[in-house]
This record gives structure tokens, C-alpha cells and sequence, in this order.
């Protein structure tokens, strides 16, 4: 049985090994090689939204989380970063305060923007600050039992909430929110080789976060997390305490959101509250259902895909890419669950249970033919009676 199990793991890591080797191979030389730079900064954009995918179908998939509001960790990581790049330029051109500031009258820099100017400061708080709203959200959701319907609601309020205190604030650039960066931590932004290198940035970093997330799913935790999604109760009774395993995934899910919108951020060259609110939260969790929220790969491709076809339909039909939105997502919910990663799954049960033989437990593979109709009959043997003497 060691042997068995040993074997098994040794064939899982080497297929593994192989998807992320064959995964680098299309990204770092396919993806460069055949796409223009408009094409591979779309791609670069959509492999942003495969981070924050991959989160939510840690959390979701695997927690039971209907994480409806990771618009708000994915806008904190863009805008700090965004307030970085203001900050940088400001400073190379000599300026007190970002130019979108002087375009609005404010001559002095808000208290709350000068930490940034830092790069080590924004990249610690790109880090931490996703992650801790995230742990104070879910240490009073979770602690006080709340899940299901009330929690998917509470946290898409508070993308809304998010979305519509930063298009008041003209420190933050308003319902505009921030653009026109110049330069990424010292190099130009307008050079395409640049702009490459964000699309290398965010290939590495989609791979490092599904392979952490892949070591979470196979880990105790990642077991303790499926428990506690399908019987909360009993998990609890064994002596766990399932809120702190919520809390723990919700948090990583937000700091992978996090970085998902620091990247975002200048590979996009804009961020505003469009861009964080109900809306887009929405987009995360379509993409992830439609690839499939249980599986490992399933978010990532699902939000790839989605993002793609939004932006191929929008070009031919740009009002009919909503209405097909809507229906991709109805008919994955009400007929594929498992989403487009469990529609082979479901077809080989299905041929499986088609070619079963009645009354068997397995499938039918060879048709037994009927004796010649000239064949005698063998004699039946005939076992000794034993008979009783009175």
C-alpha cells in the first residue's frame, strides 16, 4: 500500500512539474513571440484578474465563501500603487503635488498620500493593508456566524460602500479616478520592452499564486477548509474552530487580490472606482464559475476566457456582450455546477453509465455471442446426496 501511494505521488508531482513547465513555455515564449504589444498588454490585464480568480476559488470553491466584494482588496492594491506612480512623477518633474491635483486646485499634498512616495512603504502596504481589512472584515463576519446569503451580500456592500466614497474624493482623483503614469519604479512606461516586462511580472506572479494555492488545497488546512464548507458543524465539534479557518482563506484571497490590482494598475495605465465596484466584483466570480470554482485551474482559465470574450464581443457587438454574459453565467450555475472543468468529467460518467451492463458495476467492453445452434448441451453435474440414516 506504500508502494502504491508512493508511486501515485511521484506520478501527480511529475504531471504537475510538467503543467507548469508547459504553462511557463506558452507565457514567457509563445504568448511573446505571437502576440503584437496591444495583445500581450491584454493579456497581461487578464492574467491580473486569473490572480484574483484563483483567490476566489480558494475561498469559494473550496471554503463555500460567495466572496461578492474582492473588488475592494483588488482596489486598495491598485490605488496605492497608483498614488506610488503619482508620487514618483510629481517628483521627477519637480512638482509638490501630482499633476491631476494642480488641475483640480489642491496645492498641498493630503497627509495620507506622503508615505507613498516610498517605494519600500507602497510595497509593504500593497502587502499588508488588502490583507488586514480582509482579517478585521472576517474576524467580525466569522466570529459572529454569519455565511451563506448574508455574507455574499454584506460583502458586495461593502464593494459598493468602497466604490462610492473614492468617486468623492477629489484627492483620489474623484469618479476619474488616476492615470497617465509615466514611469513603473524607475522605467518608463511608453517603452515596449517595458511593458513587456509587466507582462513577465504578472506571468510569474500568476504562477507562483497557483502553485501556493495548489500546496494549500493538498495541505491539512486545505482538507480542514472542504470540511468545514460541507459540515461546519460537526468540524466544529471535533474541536476546530471554524471561523479562523474562513478568516485564513478569506485573507489570502484578498492578498492575492491585492497584488492582483498593484499590477493592474500600470499595465492598464488607469484606475478608477469603475473599476473596483459591484460590478467588476461580479466579473471575478462569473469567470471563476464559468472555469469551474472547485478545481485548481478551472478559476484561472474561467477568468482568462471570460476576460477574453468580453473584449472580442465587445468589438463586434459591443451591447450584446452583457446579455451573453448572463446567459453563459445561468446555464453554467443551473446545468454545469461544476462549471466548463467538470464537463468532462460528467460526459465520461455519462458514456460510463450508458455502457454499463444491467445489474453490474462495470462497464460493458466485450458482447458475449450466443453458442452455435448445432452445439450439445454439456450434462449437468450432479453433486452426491448426502442421504441421513434414522
Amino acid at each position: 500500500m506504500t508502494t502504491l501511494t508512493r508511486s501515485w505521488r511521484e506520478r501527480s508531482s511529475l504531471t504537475t512539474l510538467g503543467g507548469f513547465a508547459l504553462a511557463a513555455i506558452l507565457l514567457f515564449a509563445v504568448a511573446p513571440a505571437v502576440l503584437s504589444d496591444f495583445r500581450l498588454n491584454l493579456l497581461a490585464k487578464f492574467l491580473c484578474f486569473a490572480i484574483v480568480a484563483a483567490g476566489i476559488g480558494l475561498a469559494w470553491g473550496r471554503g463555500g465563501m460567495l466572496t461578492l466584494g474582492q473588488g475592494v482588496f483588488f482596489g486598495i492594491g491598485a490605488y496605492l500603487m497608483a498614488m506610488h506612480l503619482q508620487m514618483s512623477d510629481a517628483a521627477r518633474l519637480g512638482n509638490d503635488v501630482p499633476e491631476f491635483m494642480e488641475i483640480a486646485g489642491i496645492r498641498e499634498l493630503p497627509g495620507f498620500w506622503q508615505p507613498f512616495a516610498s517605494a519600500p512603504v507602497a510595497i509593504i502596504g500593497i502587502l499588508v493593508l488588502p490583507a488586514a481589512v480582509a482579517a478585521l472584515l472576517g474576524y467580525g463576519v466569522f466570529k459572529r456566524r454569519v455565511k451563506g446569503a448574508y455574507f455574499a451580500i454584506l460583502s458586495q456592500a461593502l464593494a459598493a460602500a468602497l466604490a462610492i466614497l473614492l468617486t468623492g474624493q477629489q484627492a483620489l482623483g474623484g469618479f476619474t479616478g488616476l492615470s497617465d503614469f509615466r514611469a513603473f519604479f524607475g522605467f518608463k512606461l511608453a517603452d515596449p520592452v517595458n511593458r513587456q516586462m509587466l507582462f513577465f511580472i504578472a506571468a510569474g506572479t500568476l504562477l507562483v499564486v497557483v502553485a501556493l494555492v495548489r500546496q494549500l488545497m493538498h495541505s491539512r488546512y486545505g482538507e480542514l477548509l472542504v470540511a468545514v464548507r460541507d459540515q461546519e458543524e460537526r468540524v466544529r465539534f471535533l474541536g476546530y474552530d471554524p471561523a479562523n479557518i474562513k478568516i485564513v482563506a478569506y485573507v489570502v484571497a484578498a492578498f492575492f487580490a491585492g497584488i492582483a490590482g498593484a499590477l493592474f494598475t500600470p499595465i492598464v495605465g488607469i484606475i478608477s472606482p469603475a473599476d473596483i465596484g459591484v460590478v467588476p466584483s461580479i466579473a471575478f466570480l462569473t469567470g471563476v464559475a464559468i472555469g469551474g470554482r472547485t478545481t485548481l485551474l478551472g478559476p484561472v482559465l474561467g477568468a482568462i476566457g471570460v476576460a477574453w470574450a468580453q473584449t472580442a464581443f465587445s468589438e463586434q457587438f459591443p451591447s450584446g456582450w452583457t446579455y451573453l454574459q448572463g446567459v453563459l453565467f445561468i446555464v453554467v450555475v443551473g446545468f454545469v455546477p461544476a462549471g466548463l472543468a467538470g464537463v468532462w468529467p460528467m460526459a465520461k460518467g455519462l458514456l460510463e453509465s450508458r455502457f454499463r451492463r444491467p445489474g453490474s458495476g462495470t462497464p460493458v467492453t466485450v458482447r458475449e455471442s450466443a453458442p452455435p445452434a448445432d452445439a450439445v448441451p454439456a450434462e449437468p453435474k450432479v453433486a452426491d446426496e448426502k442421504v441421513e440414516s434414522r
